[in-house]
């Protein structure tokens, strides 16, 4: 006998029927049929339903209307949320302050916040109170938007009308702050809570230990640490990684694991962020065997290795000259259905042009464009930087074009890269006019910049030249380094000279 799924259509007749035989007046489980739909996120299915309740002359439930709001708010589907508000009105469905809260936060995610605004004082007209949560979604869609500023203003005009800020209220400035590199604003709106007795969830403390890891603070951040397990808050998997990441990036390994240890030991289990934190930091050393080990123990505990993984694990490899087993992985990764991306595509093409193999860097750029993988800058300074080791400084410039054709704006490094190789190999007077186009096109030179062409002056014995070029760099502010000061030295062959001229600048 053959069986199948009935459709919601079959489902609603079925359910039609029985309601008629029956005579009851409710609309209950038609409600639920929505509603359920609700619960899978099978958002078409449950309008469809809604329609046909509308056409049988069953009026849905606000709670079942909000349901829908919901989902749709959540999925993005803000012209259908829009629709299904309109419907509601004719159908003459009262609304609650959860609608209006659901609409509120469905014009800022449209971005109309000035029309969120206003909403609040429709619901007012309407002789709907608005709430905590009505003005904490307004609150959340300046922060979002970097209008920290119009956030503070909801917060005033929420005060005025006798409505006490919370956790969530607070949380969303903060976050914005700590984005903003405003620390010490948001640390003192932080304070600011706390005194007036609200109590900051982790969230809000994860808020504050990144940004200060991000700053390099590390005390403060730790500090922020502890004040969170005094107040009996534990911390997440999420506190500890942002810890132990910034512990990598000041190469401080041993405290790293340490963190690491108290993780496991306080009952908290790595995650794939955690171990993607940890083969990076460990790739970045140049640690290729710790590096695989935590790949390895990262399968053998179910986790997916993600881009992010692979990326890092390709990257030591290449730094460790080991570019036949990073193309076996790349192999590997392919035939296990991994998309490449961008970066990942990228730290391949680094890793053969530092290891010499240009050629093979050249059929991985082609391998992107087959796999609609569009190249960045990144890309380009690469292959470029490959082919300027080479001496091949036209063949470099030609990609520089390249660059422009495809739509990439060359940056810094591009100019850069160009003008290094052109010093490389003397040609002043190609190395100076990459210098003007790119002042023509509002690149400022950068140390980099200097230090290229004071090299490429002092190894054709423009010693004097080079010596005007260090005092314009001096002059507009950019300090000459170990680099500048060996090439002068070399170029005069007089250190005493040097350092009586430096000294008069």
């Amino acid at each position: 006998m053959e069986t199948r799924i009935a459709t919601n259509r079959e489902l609603f007749d079925e359910l039609t029927l029985s309601r008629d035989r029956l005579s009851v007046k409710s609309s209950i489980v038609f409600d639920l049929l929505v509603r359920v739909c609700c619960e899978l996120r099978r958002a078409d299915e449950a309008f469809k339903c809604f329609y046909m309740m509308k056409e049988k002359g069953i009026v849905p439930k606000i709670e079942t209307c909000n349901d829908m709001l919901s989902l749709f708010l959540k999925l993005n589907r803000m012209e259908m949320a829009w629709v299904l508000y309109a419907e509601m009105f004719r159908l003459r469905i009262s609304s609650t302050v959860y609608t209006f809260n659901i609409m509120v936060n469905v014009l800022c995610k449209e971005g109309k916040l000035k029309k969120a605004r206003e909403f609040i004082g429709f619901m007012e007209g309407l002789g709907f109170k608005p709430n905590v949560v009505s003005y904490n979604t307004i609150i959340h869609g300046y922060s979002s938007r970097g209008n920290i500023e119009g956030a503070r203003r909801i917060l005033d005009a929420m005060r005025v009308k006798g409505i006490e800020p919370d956790s969530y209220t607070y949380g969303s400035l903060i976050s914005r702050m700590c984005k903003e590199g405003r620390l010490e604003e948001a640390s003192g709106l932080f304070d600011k809570m706390v005194e007036i007795g609200l109590v900051p969830n982790a969230v809000t403390y994860n808020t504050l230990i990144d940004g200060y890891c991000n700053k390099g603070d590390l005390e403060r951040a730790f500090s922020y640490r502890d004040e969170m397990v005094k107040k009996g808050i534990m911390p997440s998997v999420s506190t500890y990684n942002l810890l132990v990441h910034a512990l990598f990036m000041e190469g401080r390994m041993g405290e790293a694991d340490d963190m690491i240890k108290e993780m496991r030991k306080k009952g908290i289990i790595p995650d794939a962020i955690t171990y993607n934190i940890l083969i990076n930091g460990y790739s970045r050393c140049g640690n290729a065997k710790k590096a695989f080990d935590l790949h390895n123990e990262m399968l053998s505990k179910g986790i997916e290795p993600t881009h992010v993984t692979y990326t890092s694990l390709i990257y030591v490899l290449s730094r460790r000259n080991r570019m036949k087993e990073a193309d076996d992985l790349f192999e590997k990764i392919l035939d296990q259905g991994v998309s490449p991306d961008v970066i990942m595509f990228n730290a391949m093409i680094d890793g053969h042009c530092a290891n010499g193999n240009v050629e093979r860097a050249f059929m991985l750029l082609k391998e992107m464009d087959r796999k609609s993988v569009p190249p960045d800058e990144v890309t380009f300074n690469t292959l470029m930087q490959g082919r300027c080791r080479e001496g091949k400084v036209e063949e470099a410039r030609m990609l520089l074009d390249e660059m422009k054709r495809r739509g990439i704006k060359p940056d810094h490094i591009s100019y850069n890269t160009l003008i290094s190789g052109y010093g490389r190999r003397g040609d002043i007077k190609d190395a100076f006019r990459v210098r003007d186009e790119m002042l023509s096109i509002g690149f400022n030179p950068t140390l980099l910049t200097y230090n290229a062409l004071i090299k490429c002056l002092c190894k054709n014995q423009e010693g004097d030249l080079a010596e005007e070029l260090l005092k314009e760099m001096v002059n507009k502010g950019i300090s000459p380094d170990d680099s500048t000061y060996l090439s002068l030295i070399e170029g005069m062959g007089n250190v005493d000279t040097l350092v009586e001229d430096n000294a008069s600048l």
